[in-house]
């Protein structure tokens, strides 16, 4: 195969409508525009989803959801997770610099899945746990210092 061979295949590519070359072309006087109006004239169209007056479809249709700000400052942690950090001693900036939550996060809340064996000590206040998490770390031999 060679680049100056190459073609779209037969039938695919239309020729574009020639407008407003007489009626035996079939798009004639108008050009297919219709009779008067804004849609018939140069330049006169309106924004995106304007429905003539109506109300609009994503003003009709009621607000679902919510999204919180807070969201991004906050993130979870699982024992499994937390079994990768390889100091003993726990912080927000060691998890930040482990990779295992996000740049911007405030708060962490460690929750109960997996195992884990090496004891921890959670020295942060930004550091919370579940109860059965807690109750995970310290039958490990580790504990929250920050509590």
């Amino acid at each position: 195969m060679r680049l100056n061979t190459i073609k779209p295949a037969a039938g695919s590519k239309r020729e574009h409508l020639r407008v407003g070359r007489g009626g035996s072309a079939g798009q004639g006087k108008t050009c297919g525009r219709g009779v008067k109006g804004q849609r018939a004239r140069k330049g006169g169209y309106h924004k995106v989803g304007f429905e003539g007056g109506q109300m609009p479809l994503q003003r009709r249709l009621p607000k679902i959801g919510f999204r919180s700000a807070m969201k991004a400052s906050r993130s979870e942690l699982t024992l499994d997770d937390l079994a990768r950090v390889t100091v003993g001693e726990v912080t927000l900036d060691v998890l930040i610099g482990a990779n295992l939550v996000p740049e911007g996060t405030k708060r962490v809340k460690i929750i109960l899945s997996g195992k884990i064996a090496k004891a921890y000590v959670i020295s942060d206040k930004a550091i919370t746990a579940t109860k059965g998490a807690k109750g995970a770390v310290e039958s490990a031999g580790g504990r929250f210092a920050n509590t």
